[in-house]
């Protein structure tokens, strides 16, 4: 154990990492957002719901995911040996279905008529479409039209899971506007409707609680490193749009000095142009969605439009524990372009033929970086957050490979 500060208590009760988080609405949102996390603090400590949603992230997720050794990548590159989390073998195909599930019953639990969220990707609108499925809730989803051409396979299957696609065309038509369009149609009954944030972020309680949710990938694999390794491994790298794949696997090793935690920003074309997403590398301190944490904003001091390859994690806010973990130098935060990106995207699906999302190809791509510096005894252990089935015609179209 380090002298690094305990992190259990983590936010405050209103709800804040240091400076950032809290629940920057108006006081009647506020009043929801407080029946929700009560709400939450009640159900998140009845056996039977701890019991229900640990089934089905056994028999229906299919939970622990396992950790595999990418022996060949390691050889190619020299170095360092990478391990790679394999959230990209969950049902969905991706580690979203992990808060999805637990945001679905607590709607539920609350008697809630109808779940909305925004998607990027994609992955959170599968994930949540699924989720609704399961428990029998109306589906909602708002999407970037720009998203909806690029991650179509995504589109179709949450049409196929029952769930209304609301097209987004104002701005860049990503991620961020579906935010705003999202919020804008629960804030048209905020009583009978639950917004499902899709990430760590947002005004509280949705930052903890997705964590909470998202933090059986990191409880899963510092006891599956342990026991195959006997030891922890000396990094660990995710990537980071809103943070939620990457907070769920750093928490359990907050504690723990000797392993560096490295988040992996989009810089897109470049962090010296405007078209990146790094929010945590070239951003500031600011207000994005009901919530204090970093943002990237332009000359007006409005959230910036941004730009990444991976539709997931074109946002120009990012979680406030980020932004916490970030000042107090506990995680490191780099950044990786589109073209880093797509070389990782294609290393590892011709190399040991897992395809990964673009979103989870940046964190490989650190990884690839990285690895040549070190000898073969030290492990870097990459949280895989999805697979790539999304992107890969878009990648075959961008590459020539169609």
């Amino acid at each position: 154990m380090s002298n690094t500060p305990s992190f259990a208590a983590m936010p405050n009760e209103e709800g804040f990492f240091g400076p950032y988080g809290g629940q920057l609405v108006p006081p009647e949102l506020k009043a929801i957002m407080d029946d929700i996390n009560q709400a939450y603090e009640t159900i998140r400590n009845k056996d039977s719901f701890k019991t229900e949603l640990a089934d089905l992230f056994a028999h229906y997720v299919g939970r622990p995911s396992p950790i595999f050794h990418a022996k060949r990548l390691s050889q190619k590159l020299g170095g360092a040996q990478i391990h790679l989390k394999r959230e990209d073998l969950n049902h969905t195909g991706a580690h979203k279905i992990n808060h999805c599930l637990g945001e679905a019953l607590l709607a539920k639990y609350m008697g809630k008529t109808k779940v909305l969220a925004e998607t990027g990707a994609g992955q959170h609108g599968v994930a949540l479409a699924t989720a609704c499925a399961l428990v029998g809730i109306p589906c909602e989803i708002h999407m970037g039209q720009s998203d909806i051409v690029k991650e179509h396979p995504n589109v179709t299957k949450m049409k196929i899971l029952g769930a209304t696609l609301v097209p987004v065309t104002q701005g860049a038509a990503t991620l961020k506007e579906a935010v705003d369009s999202a919020f804008e149609e629960y804030l048209k009954d905020p009583q009978h409707f639950f917004y499902a944030i899709g990430s760590v972020v947002g005004p509280h309680p949705f930052p903890k609680m997705v964590r909470d949710f998202q933090s059986i990938i990191g409880k899963e694999a510092r006891q599956q490193f342990l026991t195959q390794h006997n030891t922890l491994p000396n990094y660990i790298a995710a990537c980071v749009g809103g943070g939620s794949n990457a907070i769920g696997m750093f928490t359990a090793f907050l504690n723990d000095s000797a392993v560096k935690l490295v988040g992996v920003e989009p810089a897109g074309e470049g962090l010296n142009t405007q078209r990146h997403s790094a929010t945590l590398t070239k951003g500031k301190p600011g207000e994005i969605h009901g919530m204090a944490c970093y943002v990237l904003a332009d000359d007006e001091g409005n959230p910036a439009e941004v730009h990444s390859i991976a539709s997931g994690l074109d946002y120009p806010g990012v979680g406030p524990q980020h932004s916490y973990l970030k000042d107090i130098g506990r995680v490191d935060y780099h950044s990786v372009t589109d073209e880093e990106c797509l070389n990782a995207f294609m290393e590892l699906s011709r190399v040991e033929g897992i395809i990964p999302a673009l979103e989870s190809a940046h964190a490989v791509a650190w990884a690839m970086r990285e690895a040549p510096k070190h000898g073969s005894d030290v492990n870097i252990l990459v949280n895989l957050s999805g697979r790539g089935d999304k992107d890969a015609d878009y990648v075959a179209e961008r590459l020539g490979l169609a």
